[in-house]
């Protein structure tokens, strides 16, 4: 059958039932999908460059011929060793050589003494898989092979079968390709120009984790899309209306086609040059990314269209809400704060649902301008709804808001303000309670955590939903508070703020949150200090801990976080390690096989919770999880890292004995959490020892030290939000950070942007561009598309493009622009990319 655009998959040579459920798994059901599967890297097998050309560290791509494989059995398991040898140079002419397999057979040039010159001598690089026995008879000597990973120094001297002289890397765990041998039949025949003689390009497999999965390899999905593109091109689809973009503007941004594109990012054309591939700035990309920015900006249009025509509450702001405001007032506001307090009481005024993100660095006062919208929901007669991601975060909250709201009466009730707190560690009765006073409306201010989206939670007349720390929720999450019915079962449309501390980049806001307009809180508060910021390896620990002594002396307190509660991992939700990879990359890599990585991650895991069964703040000291753990060899042992639990008992017996130390972690019950916060505010504790739950929402104005171990391991964000519970008092204020014994360059990059700034807007930028927008983000948490081609971080100016294009067309589209193509937009809009990227109305 002929094939078109949207033919399902399952109809693709290749293909068929079986393969396209996976495919479906995937997202990759039509033809299209599947030709949005675009490689993630590209390889230069036209010219090739050779070992001599690299340096140890380097990602490189390596062509040549199997020398030897041997499997080695060591007491930690088995290595299985292959040598590749690459000629030197290969030079155009050079394609095949039959005597060494790997180039054609150089002609005969004479010596200077007459006789003929010697063959190329081979440099040769060696390849480790660990406990990789299957690989032994897949391959054989002889075997043209390309290969792709990091290349190492190798310790060995000589490689297996090395010949003297030659270069020596080795490649732990690379990728590989077994390319197509001399005189190939059949498929092989057909297809052996996709492998050799060209930039080829290199896939994700879209296998999966299914037995056969492993046969979606590159070279599967090459010899695939070759085969649709051909088969598009002989059918009538391959000349028909499937452009997604008006002519107009193609033409007027000077964009190819988009078959057109698609087909050169998957089969680059001879002198395409590589670095513009790896970089996505070649034609192609720029057409296909403004694409998806387009239809993305295209949906958020239309979704803040839809947000004006909604009806909300007009509420008022008079003489009895500026009293009421005026109680709350500890200080006097800065410039910010009332810029943003005036943005949001004016979208409170108006009669649509406000929608509105409140940005602020560490310290700058977000709560208090918070608290101050809840005032007016208050005044006008509603309730205010304000959730936050963890319990210590939400008790801070309750803490607070009481705190202020203690000695303030309601100038319109003239009674005490109504604050309740629902979490989920509370008893069933005391939930019960607090469900049933807000159900009633008497309770004006409830704050909680995901537990005020249950089911069995109801508000009399729910007027305003603060969210804080956003992107630790799920938009749904988000949705269902705001669509709370009220006590007559009405859906109410409340006015909502969404907090976060997290610096974002105004476009990346935009687009992330919608329909929300933005406020940014960028000044702090009179009195805060800057905080000098410091980095020490792990062996100057003796110099912190006296520097820590002298703070205590002079009466004040210290803060020091450790990445993990006990034992050498640990799976606590409240960490936010940096990314997995990058902690594995500074370490030797491949301690295993992907297989027994799994199986030892899931053993560690397992130990970890038996060992903290039947503990509540204390471990036996040197016990840990990593006995359970299967052995690996010896050059690969991860470094344990510190832990609170046990630091907490070695600092308090040794370098700080004599000092008052609290300990605070994730395992601990929500009384005793704020019992220790609670003695530590009062001065009765001189150090805290912690995890990052005191990440955020802790106010100690005297603690003026903040000592995070392990700070390599820590993301750049939670670095920034730990600093800032200190320089919160007059005193100045320190902040040490204490590495481990590897630091990956990533780590290196997080720290000295650590020292160099304290501004959260520069750190974000740092932070987006080392973790990307769905780690940043938290793509699925948050609710950000997943984009196939386009990326926010990397893609801004593009961004920016869309958007203005994207208002434009939706405003006043260009005369130019037939009815049919503006039809066609507004149709793919509503298919094609509803089904892809259908954002969660929020």
């Amino acid at each position: 059958m002929r094939i078109e655009l949207s033919t399902p998959v399952k109809f693709i040579r290749r293909i068929g039932e079986r393969v396209a459920g996976s495919l479906a798994e995937r997202g990759v059901e039509t033809v299209e999908d599947l030709l949005y599967h675009l490689p993630f890297r590209y390889e230069d097998r036209l010219h090739p460059r050779p070992l001599s050309s690299y340096q140890v560290g380097d990602m490189a791509t390596v062509i040549g011929e199997v020398r030897g494989t041997v499997l080695l059995k060591t007491r930690s398991g088995q290595i299985f060793e292959m040598t590749v040898g690459v000629i030197p140079e290969m030079k155009e002419s050079q394609i095949r050589d039959p005597r060494d397999g790997i180039g054609p057979e150089p002609a005969a040039e004479p010596a200077m003494d007459g006789l003929l010159k010697p063959p190329p001598v081979f440099e040769t690089v060696k390849c480790l898989w660990f406990n990789a026995a299957y690989l032994k008879d897949k391959f054989h000597a002889g075997q043209r092979i390309a290969l792709y990973g990091k290349l190492d120094g190798s310790r060995s001297g000589n490689a297996l079968n090395a010949p003297m002289g030659s270069t020596r890397f080795k490649i732990v765990q690379p990728t590989f390709e077994i390319l197509p041998v001399e005189g190939a039949t059949g498929e092989d025949a057909e297809f052996t120009m996709l492998e050799m003689g060209r930039i080829v390009p290199v896939y994700h497999s879209l296998g999966g984790t299914t037995a056969w999965g492993a046969k979606l390899s590159s070279r599967w999905t090459r010899r695939v899309m070759w085969t649709v593109f051909r088969e598009l091109a002989e059918s009538s689809a391959g000349n028909g209306n499937i452009e997604t973009l008006p002519a107009v503007l193609r033409e007027r941004l000077a964009m190819p086609g988009r078959m057109e594109s698609l087909e050169f990012l998957h089969f680059p054309p001879a002198g395409t040059e590589l670095e513009a591939l790896q970089s996505a700035i070649t034609p192609a990309h720029r057409r296909l990314i403004f694409e998806e920015f387009f239809y993305l900006e295209l949906g958020l249009e239309l979704k803040r269209r839809r947000m004006r025509e909604r009806e909300g509450t007009s509420f008022v702001t008079d003489d009895k809400v500026r009293k009421a405001l005026k109680q709350i007032l500890p200080f006097k506001p800065t410039g910010a704060q009332k810029r943003v307090l005036g943005e949001i009481a004016g979208d409170m005024r108006s009669p649509r649902p406000m929608r509105r993100l409140l940005q602020g660095d560490v310290g700058s006062g977000k709560t208090i301008v918070a608290l101050e919208a809840a005032l007016i929901a208050i005044e006008n007669g509603y309730q205010v709804a304000m959730m936050a991601p963890t319990e210590l975060l939400a008790t801070q909250h309750y803490l607070q808001a009481k705190k202020l709201l203690k000695e303030a009466v309601s100038p319109t009730t003239g009674k005490p303000y109504r604050v309740s707190l629902l979490t989920g560690s509370l008893d069933e009765r005391e939930k019960r309670e607090v469900r049933g006073r807000i159900f009633r409306g008497e309770a004006d201010l409830s704050i909680g955590t995901h537990a005020l989206v249950e089911e069995k939670v109801d508000f009399a007349k729910l007027g305003l939903v603060i969210v804080d720390e956003q992107h630790r929720f799920g938009v749904q999450q988000r949705f269902r508070l705001m669509k709370k019915p009220g006590a007559g079962e009405a859906p109410t449309e409340p006015d909502v703020l969404v907090m976060t501390a997290t610096p974002i980049p105004r476009t990346l806001a935009l687009t992330l949150y919608g329909d929300l307009d933005v406020s940014v809180l960028d000044e702090l508060p009179p009195g805060r200090t800057p905080i000098t910021t410091r980095r020490l390896p792990g062996e100057r620990a003796g110099e912190v801990w006296e520097f820590v002594r002298k703070q205590v002396k002079q009466g004040r307190q210290a803060y020091i976080v450790y990445p993990i509660i006990e034992g050498e991992r640990d799976d606590q939700a409240e960490l936010d390690f940096a990314p997995e990879k990058e902690a594995e990359a500074v370490e030797e890599r491949g301690a295993s096989g992907k297989t027994g990585a799994r199986k030892a991650a899931a053993a560690k895991k397992a130990a970890s919770v038996k060992a903290a069964e039947g503990k509540a703040t204390k471990v036996v000291k040197g016990k840990g999880s990593s006995k359970a753990a299967p052995k690996q060899p010896a050059m690969f042992l991860r470094a344990k890292l510190r832990a609170a639990t046990e630091m907490f008992e070695e600092l308090q017996q040794g370098a700080l004995s004599g000092m008052k130390l609290g300990l605070l972690h994730g395992r601990m019950s929500a009384d005793d959490k704020e019992v220790t916060m609670a003695r530590f505010k009062r001065g009765e504790l001189d150090v805290l020892v912690s995890t990052t739950v005191i990440e955020v929402g802790v106010d100690v104005p005297n603690a003026t030290v903040m000592v995070i171990d392990h700070a390599e391991r820590f993301g750049l964000a939670q670095l920034h939000q730990l600093r800032g519970r200190v320089g919160r008092g007059a005193n100045k204020s320190y902040c040490v950070l204490m590495t481990g014994e590897k630091v990956s360059p990533e780590g290196e990059a997080r720290l000295d942007a650590m020292v160099a700034t304290e501004n959260g807007f520069e750190l974000a930028e740092l932070d987006l561009k080392q973790r990307g927008p769905g780690e940043f983000f938290g793509t699925r948490q948050a609710g950000m598309p997943e984009l196939r081609v386009a990326d926010l971080v990397r893609d801004r100016e593009m961004l920016e493009l869309a958007k203005v294009e994207a208002a434009r067309f939706t405003e006043g589209p260009d005369p130019a622009i037939s009815k049919a193509e503006k039809d066609a937009v507004w149709a793919r809009l509503k298919r094609q990319w509803q089904r892809k990227y259908g954002l969660v109305e929020a």
